[in-house]
C-alpha cells in the first residue's frame, strides 16, 4: 500500500463522516463538502492503485530481462 491509497481512504472516510453530520444538523453544505472529499478520496486511492500496478509491471520486466 502507497500514501497515496492511505492517504485516499482516509480523506474518503472523513467525507462520509462530515457527509453525515451535515445530515445530522441539517447542513446541505457540510453534506456536499463530504462528498467532495468522499470524491476526491476516491480518485486518489485509484491513483494510488495505478501506481502500484506500475511498480509491479515493472519489477515484472526487471525479472523478465534477468532470465
Amino acid at each position: 500500500m502507497n500514501k497515496d491509497q492511505v492517504k485516499g481512504a482516509a480523506k474518503d472516510l472523513g467525507g462520509k463522516i462530515q457527509e453525515e453530520v451535515g445530515k445530522l444538523v441539517g447542513s446541505t453544505e457540510q453534506q456536499t463538502k463530504g462528498l467532495k472529499n468522499q470524491a476526491e478520496g476516491k480518485v486518489q486511492e485509484h491513483v494510488g492503485d495505478l501506481k502500484e500496478k506500475v511498480k509491479d509491471a515493472k519489477d515484472a520486466v526487471k525479472e523478465a530481462v534477468k532470465t
